[in-house]
């Protein structure tokens, strides 16, 4: 999901979430592109070597922020299902325990990112804010999960939507600066 240009929620504001499950009684997701300026190496020592860079731990919502989720982009032919320590999330994207060994799992993914916190909603809550216009759904690769801190991931997504979203990605931070 990509939020609107008129979202001005501090928490989502030019923010992407990509989707890890959805039921009917909520939604739970991360905010791609919140890098934090804590290393992934001094609250996980284990997966710091291996988290795709920058290896910082990202914001993945205002939810719990002291939880971590991790999710990885698999190498192609990797079934999470039928490995120990990942469960699929979509396509190539699965969720990875970060109890689990991180040697054992690092041949099979492409990269991985690490998140403190989740955005969630309660039954119905996420579908009366898309209905409101304040986010766009479209469909996330695995390579979204991984996008370095400096790129504009929600101009990005945008642009590849084609018209008239695309028209949005030049929306600027603040209508003002223009």
């Amino acid at each position: 999901m990509v939020a609107a240009p008129s979202l001005n929620d501090p928490n989502f504001k030019r923010t992407v979430v990509y989707i890890i499950d959805q039921r009917p009684e909520g939604t739970l997701g991360v905010v791609l592109n919140r890098p934090s300026e804590v290393a992934v190496h001094d609250v996980l020592p284990p997966w710091g070597s291996h988290v795709t860079k920058p290896q910082c731990i990202y914001i993945g919502g205002p939810v719990e922020q002291k939880t971590a989720l991790c999710l990885a982009a698999l190498k192609a032919g990797t079934d999470p299902s039928a490995v120990e320590g990942l469960v699929g999330v979509q396509g190539p994207v699965a969720l990875v325990d970060l109890d689990a060994e991180p040697d054992d799992l690092m041949p099979l993914v492409r990269g991985l990112r690490v998140f403190a916190g989740y955005a969630g909603w309660g039954e119905g809550q996420l579908q009366g804010e898309i209905d409101r216009g304040d986010w766009f759904v479209v469909t996330g690769l695995a390579d979204d999960v991984l996008v370095g801190a400096k790129a504009d991931l929600w101009g990005r997504v945008l642009r590849r939507q084609g018209m008239p979203l695309a028209l949005l990605s030049t929306y600027p931070n603040d209508p003002k600066d223009n």
